[in-house]
């Protein structure tokens, strides 16, 4: 297997710029967050988490990269909150 060294929005916009023909948004990736087993969704916010822990290159790109990294963590916790309130 290939050393992937890209992060998780990288990652999930060339699968979906494969499938689709565009890479997908924030929004959309978050929406595709929901349909996650419960495991799953848990194992992809600590693989996120982890991203957010290592250190920060102080480069345009990698902060952008950063910005964008923890408000799809933010909106990917909201909506693994709510699934497992509604026990889903």
């Amino acid at each position: 297997m290939t050393d992937d060294n890209r992060d998780f929005i990288e990652q999930a916009q060339s699968l979906t710029d494969k499938l689709y023909g565009k890479a997908a948004s924030i929004d959309q990736i978050a929406g595709n967050f929901a349909l996650y087993g419960v495991k799953k969704r848990a194992s992809t916010l600590e693989d996120i988490d982890a991203e957010l822990r290592g250190e920060i290159d102080s480069g345009p790109h990698n902060l952008r990269r950063r910005v964008h990294l923890m408000t799809l963590r933010r909106k990917m916790g909201g909506v693994h909150d709510a699934l497992r309130k509604a026990k889903r």
